[in-house]
C-alpha cells in the first residue's frame, strides 16, 4: 500500500485534525512523544504530520506486534519505515536505545510512546526512562509532546476492525533536558507536559 493513500484513508476514517500549540509543523529534527492508547496511535501521528515533516518521521514500534503477519511487517518496514524495537527480552545486543540513536544519525525524526504500553483510561501511566535516556545523548534535540485523543475507541484492545470516530492530534511546545536535570524531574515534566494538552488536564 503506497504511503499516501494510507494517510488519506486514515485521515477519512478517523477525522484526524492536527493541532499545533506552542510548536508549529517546521521541517526539522524532533523526537515527537505521546501518550499511548491503541496499536493505531502511531499510524494516527505519523498521518497527521505534513507531507515534509512525515517523509523524514520514523516510529518506534514493538518488533513482537509489527513482526506477527507479513502484511504488518510490510506496513512497518515498506510503508512507515518504522525503527522495531525489542520490548520483552531486551540485552546489551538488542537495547533500543541504539535502534534510536541510529535513526537519529540518519537525520530522521522520531515518534515514541514513552509509557512502554498501553494505557486507554485516562492520563498515561508513568513514563519509561528511555526517552530521558534519548535526551541525554541528544540534549539539543527538540522533544515535542503529542496528545492523541479518542484514538483508543478507533481501535479498542482486543478488537481488529477500527471504528469510525473523529479524533485529534494536538502538538505542544518542545521540550530540551535541562543542564543537570535529573532523570526523575525530567519525565515528570515530560508526562505532564502531555497531559497538558488534553481536554481535561485535572486528570494528572
Amino acid at each position: 500500500m503506497n504511503g499516501n493513500v494510507l494517510v488519506t484513508l486514515v485521515r477519512l476514517f478517523t477525522g484526524a485534525q492536527a493541532r499545533w500549540k506552542g510548536s508549529a509543523p517546521e521541517a526539522k529534527q524532533r523526537v515527537y512523544f505521546a501518550n499511548h492508547t491503541s496499536n493505531l496511535d502511531f499510524v494516527l501521528l505519523w498521518a497527521a504530520l505534513p507531507n515534509e515533516l512525515r517523509a523524514q518521521t520514523r516510529p518506534i514500534a514493538a518488533h513482537d506486534y509489527w513482526t506477527a503477519s507479513r502484511y504488518r511487517l510490510f506496513l512497518a518496514e515498506k510503508v512507515f519505515r518504522a525503527v522495531l524495537i525489542e520490548r520483552k527480552n531486551v540485552t546489551r545486543a538488542n537495547n533500543p536505545l541504539k535502534g534510536m540513536l541510529d535513526a537519529l544519525d540518519a537525520n530522521n525524526s522520531l515518534i515514541i510512546f514513552p509509557e512502554g504500553g498501553r494505557n486507554p483510561q485516562g492520563a498515561p501511566g508513568e513514563f519509561k526512562s528511555g526517552i530521558y535516556h534519548l535526551a541525554r545523548e541528544r540534549p539539543s534535540l527538540e522533544f515535542v509532546p503529542v496528545w492523541i485523543d479518542n484514538l483508543c475507541r478507533v481501535l479498542p484492545k482486543g478488537e481488529v476492525l477500527p471504528l469510525p470516530l473523529l479524533c485529534s492530534v494536538t502538538f505542544g511546545a518542545p521540550l530540551h533536558l535541562a543542564e543537570g536535570e535529573h532523570k526523575t524531574s525530567f519525565l515528570q515534566r515530560a508526562r505532564s507536559s502531555v497531559i497538558g494538552l488534553s481536554a481535561h488536564p485535572e486528570d494528572e
